[in-house]
């Protein structure tokens, strides 16, 4: 959502600076003091304060919208994105304690699994609870889309931990490390896989299994964002195996990007419009009422 306040996969705070390459200093400035230190931290942390910021001028109406329209399901989802948002400030403000050490290490590792099983969660879900088309509604459609997010995020965060714990191979550490397969050969399969799924979602409406999918402008530009963002991680990833420091900016700059659009992605294509139709219920509402007072019929003298 590397980040905005969110654990890409390559940060950590405590990157060596001195003789980095110049995108690796881009991702993390030399230096750990001081106001450029600062200005970094506020650069990440600025996109998820903004949607916070944004989401709280709106908390008293959608809350109201969400308590009469009674849909579960969409009070699931506007529940996870604020999960989402309060997990990124979260990372945030434990980068900017600057802390070091094993302990910090450990911390960081598990805050990024933690917010990446949250992110690749409502990744996953959006497309397979739109995939079944967007009027279901009710706790089978929830539950079943919950149930195979849940699993599929779930064996994501497993391989991550298996990778960080069991084969000490740092994924979320910033270092040095072009060329290291180990590292990058995982990120590359793993975004690979999500361009893949998004590539075949984008050229589905072309076939003649187009009716599966939703009519939704929306939706298509949801995906069509996470299939470039993916795939520009998977380039970053394959310039970064082979050994090349121009990675660093590409995957940085594109895991950015995700961690801080994510989120209002989400929201524009999920929630906006759901959470606006009180706006235009009152709007005809109050249309009516001055119809109905005889306002308009000047109009049609």
């Amino acid at each position: 959502m590397i980040l905005a306040p969110a654990p890409a996969p390559g940060v950590f705070p405590d990157q060596p600076a001195r003789d980095a390459p110049m995108c690796l200093r881009m991702m993390k400035p030399s230096g750990t003091q001081g106001f450029r230190e600062v200005l970094y931290d506020l650069v990440l942390a600025l996109p998820a304060l903004l949607f916070l910021l944004f989401l709280l001028t709106r908390l008293r109406s959608s809350v109201r919208k969400l308590m009469q329209s009674r849909s579960h399901i969409m009070t699931t989802y506007y529940t996870f994105l604020w999960v989402i948002c309060i997990l990124n400030i979260c990372w945030t403000l434990l980068k900017m304690q600057q802390t070091r050490g094993p302990d910090q290490e450990t911390a960081w590792n598990v805050m990024s699994l933690v917010t990446r099983f949250g992110m690749v969660l409502l990744e996953v879900s959006v497309v397979v609870f739109l995939s079944q088309g967007y009027l279901i509604s009710g706790w089978d459609a929830l539950l079943r889309t919950l149930l195979f997010s849940g699993l599929f995020a779930a064996v994501d965060a497993l391989l991550n931990a298996v990778y960080i714990f069991g084969l000490s191979i740092p994924l979320f550490i910033t270092q040095d490390d072009a060329g290291d397969w180990n590292k990058w050969g995982f990120w590359m399969m793993h975004n690979l896989f999500f361009t893949a799924v998004y590539f075949v979602i984008l050229i589905l409406p072309y076939t003649r299994w187009r009716d599966r999918l939703p009519a939704r402008p929306a939706f298509y530009h949801y995906v069509l964002i996470l299939f470039i963002l993916n795939g520009l991680e998977a380039f970053g990833s394959t310039l970064l195996g082979f050994g090349a420091d121009f990675g660093y900016c590409v995957y940085g700059l594109s895991a950015f990007f995700y961690y801080a659009l994510y989120p209002p992605l989400l929201y524009a294509t999920f929630l906006a419009d759901f959470l606006r139709e009180e706006d235009l219920q009152m709007e005809d509402a109050y249309y009516s009422e001055m119809k109905d007072a005889g306002y308009f019929d000047a109009d049609w003298e």
